[in-house]
């Protein structure tokens, strides 16, 4: 018995010692053609940081100029983006281009509070000015954050798109009806259209009666499984569409069957990509025998 008890106890101390061993260094995984600008804090106090993901053509023809896709919450979605992208552009369903997803600087960020500032266009609380700053962010996006990718990643002017989910497909409407041409083509990936009663199908039908083009592709989605009530707001805004009618706006939507509101994400962004880029695109998708 007491042999037992002292193998048991060896056992034990030897167990304890290998835990205590410190875990090796491995190299971190990054995503590949990838890195992050930090931009100085902008006159409104924000201090926004970019993902960016260059395509593999980039290093080797440095005379050409790309096409960009802007991403809101990038550090939840740029990832996402970029894994589709890779898929896509390999079946040649879509062209070479740039993925900017648009974040902030730091570190342990509070990011749902701070997203509400700028990708919300009204407040969601009337008594706050923590939400309802789009039009600003709209105003940083042309100032700041174009210049930088026109400037020094061959970005085309004449090709910009963007793409949000939530709050960011709201931003996403809204910059639609704002400057219609800043953008060439809209994934709106759930978009928050319950903010503000329905604020956004107001701009829309007041756009709609300028009788003025917006000369764009836009993708829409839902999803099957999100909260009632806020599904129901965006099957509003696309069933609004048609009655709009805005002259030269390509558009599709779809409700995504069996997801909810996070899980809506990559269908909406994989299939709203081959929407918007389909005039781009080397090849049609379909497989050739």
């Amino acid at each position: 018995m007491k042999r037992i008890v002292l193998t048991l106890a060896f056992l034990f101390s030897a167990l304890q010692a290998h835990a205590a061993d410190p875990v090796p260094a491995y190299p971190a995984h990054t995503i590949p053609n990838t890195l992050l600008r930090a931009l100085p804090k902008n006159a409104d106090g924000r201090t926004y940081q970019l993902h960016i993901h260059l395509p593999a053509s980039f290093a080797k023809e440095p005379k050409r100029r790309y096409p960009v896709l802007y991403v809101t919450d990038g550090y939840w979605d740029f990832a996402t983006i970029v894994a589709s992208y890779n898929n896509l552009n390999y079946d040649r369903v879509v062209p070479d281009f740039i993925t900017v997803g648009l974040g902030y600087a730091g570190d342990n960020l509070d990011y749902g509070e701070m997203r509400g500032w700028e990708l919300s266009p009204v407040r969601m609380n009337p008594l706050s000015s923590s939400s309802g700053n789009a039009d600003k962010f709209i105003a940083s996006l042309e100032k700041d954050i174009f210049a930088l990718l026109e400037r020094e990643y061959r970005a085309d002017p004449a090709q910009r798109y963007l793409a949000g989910s939530s709050l960011g497909g709201l931003f996403t409407l809204h910059a639609m009806y704002a400057k219609p041409d800043l953008f060439k083509g809209y994934i709106a990936a759930s978009p928050a259209v319950v903010v503000g009663n329905d604020w956004i199908i107001g701009q829309a039908k007041a756009y709609a009666a300028t009788g003025k083009p917006i000369k764009a592709r836009l993708y829409v989605t839902g999803a099957e499984n999100e909260w009632p009530g806020f599904l129901a707001g965006i099957k509003r805004y696309q069933a609004l569409l048609p009655e709009l009618k805005h002259p030269e706006l390509v558009y599709q939507n779809r409700t995504i069957d069996g997801e909810r509101h996070g899980g809506t994400k990559a269908e909406s962004y994989t299939r709203g990509m081959r929407f918007v880029f389909e005039p781009l695109a080397p090849e049609t998708g379909k497989s050739k025998d």
